[in-house]
Order: structure tokens, then C-alpha cells, then sequence
């Protein structure tokens, strides 16, 4: 099975320039997660023969949004958190406004495993969300992907808007403790390695640099290759073993960040 994760940065546009369906075609995922989608699936147009569809849209129209396609129906979905999750850890909103209506979670369960897509809350250039991110939203997400975890194995993905390490950004010393790159969001992504998933994409590959899934629009970052490695594919690891690829697409065009990969062996 083939399962991609793309941040269109707005199903709408990239369906206007013409590269979703053709993304699509040449790469026929099997699943394909999709993160800030910025519609409801009635404010667009599309035929996906073969797919089923699931869309978790945020309440703030133009905003956030996910989606998972699936040519296998899955026997579960879940859109956000469970209520007990969200009142744990607070999650009714701040100044931006309650993550838990922004659409940013969606968890299918198929036969063998669940596959979760995340659009992580963006900590903001002045690091305003950043207290929400690290003490309410990191750990809610790992709390409900633990639980899922305790009947069948995760595969989880998305845009966790952080670089894990120093090789996951062109300009480590730069950024270093700006939104993306400080020690409260990575140490959100050490508790999920902590507890056990894997980064798909550093098991097959610990020392590859220059691999990254988000370029600025400003100066010509992407065609210069100066980005950022912030959208991953995790899997528990009971299910690890069965990931056989995990690849990242530059090549492939729409949208500020690009799709990533894995292949896992049935």
C-alpha cells in the first residue's frame, strides 16, 4: 500500500492550477492524507473515482481542514479528539480561537492499522500559540494516538510545524529557538519518539540532509532548496518493519510544502 501526505495550502488552489488530479494520477495513492485543506467539500468541485472520502473542515471558513482519501473503506473514523481528551488537556481555545473546531485531526481505521493526519496549531512568529501547543495540544495528540495504539498499530502524519533535529532545516543557528525550532516544540516531538513511534523518514535515512518538505516564498527558497523537514509519517513500532519506503517529493508542484511517502509491505 502506497499512503501520501501532502499540506495542499488550500485544496481550492491547488485544484486551480491544475496539479492535484494530476497528482493523483501519476502517484495513485492508496490513502492520501491531505492538511489545510481551507474548504468544505462543498465550496469545490471534484470527481475521485475509487476513493472514499472523509473531510473534518474547520468552523472558521478558509481556515485549516483535513481529509482522507482512501481506495479502502475504512471501518472507523474519528474526527478530533474524544471529549474526555479535549477537557483533560483544556482544549477550548485561546485568543486564535478552540483547535478542536480548526479540523486539524482525522483517524481511519483499517484492518490491519489506524492512519491519523495531524495539522498541527502553528506556534506564530511571536511565539503567542506556543504555550497552547506545548502544554495542551503535543500532549493531547500523543495521548490520542497512544489510545488508538492500544488496538491496532498507528501510522501518523501531517504537518507537525516543528523540525526535530538541526539536520531538519537549512539554517539550524538561524532559527534556533524561533516558532519551528524551539526546545518546547521539539521536545514535543522527542515524547512521541519516547513513546514509542518512529520517524519513517530518519529510520531509512539518519544522516540525509538537505531534505525538506516546506520552502518560504521569500527569495527563492525553494528553487535554492533552503527549507524546512516538518511534515513526517510516524509509525508504532509494532509497524515499523513493515514500512519498506519512506520518500519526500520536491518535485512535485501546488503547494508551499510538498507530498511524502511511505510504502508498507501487506
Amino acid at each position: 500500500m502506497k499512503l501520501y501526505s501532502w499540506n495542499v495550502n488550500g485544496i481550492r488552489a491547488v485544484l486551480r492550477k491544475g496539479l492535484f488530479i494530476s497528482f493523483i494520477e501519476s502517484e495513485q495513492p492508496d490513502i492520501l492524507c491531505l492538511q489545510e485543506t481551507k474548504a468544505r467539500r462543498d465550496q469545490f468541485e471534484i470527481e475521485l473515482p475509487g476513493y472514499f472520502e472523509y473531510w473534518n473542515s474547520a468552523d472558521k471558513p478558509g481556515y485549516s481542514g483535513t481529509a482522507i482519501l482512501s481506495k479502502v473503506k475504512p471501518s472507523t473514523i474519528i474526527n478530533g479528539f474524544t471529549d474526555k481528551i479535549a477537557e483533560e488537556y483544556n482544549l477550548a481555545g485561546d485568543s486564535y480561537g478552540d483547535p478542536s473546531a480548526e479540523g486539524r485531526v482525522i483517524s481511519a481505521e483499517f484492518d490491519n492499522f489506524w492512519v491519523v493526519t495531524v495539522y498541527t496549531p502553528n506556534s506564530k512568529g511571536d511565539l503567542s500559540r506556543l504555550g497552547l501547543r506545548h502544554k495542551q495540544w503535543d500532549p493531547a495528540f500523543l495521548e490520542h494516538v497512544k489510545e488508538l495504539g492500544q488496538t491496532k498499530p498507528v501510522l501518523f502524519c501531517g504537518d507537525l510545524n516543528v523540525a526535530h533535529t538541526a539536520i531538519d532545516l537549512a539554517n539550524p543557528k538561524g532559527n534556533a529557538g524561533k516558532h519551528g525550532f524551539t526546545a518546547d516544540e521539539r521536545g514535543g516531538f522527542d515524547a512521541y519518539e519516547n513513546a514509542g513511534f518512529i520517524d519513517t523518514f530518519r529510520a531509512k535515512y539518519p544522516d540525509k540532509s538537505d531534505a525538506f518538505t516546506w520552502w518560504s516564498h521569500w527569495a527563492n527558497a525553494r528553487a535554492r532548496n533552503l527549507g524546512w523537514r516538518i511534515d513526517y509519517w510516524l509509525a508504532s513500532k509494532t509497524i515499523a518493519d513493515k514500512v519498506i519506503s519512506s520518500e519526500i517529493h520536491p518535485n512535485i508542484l501546488g503547494s508551499d510544502h510538498c507530498p511524502i511517502s511511505i510504502e508498507i509491505k501487506e
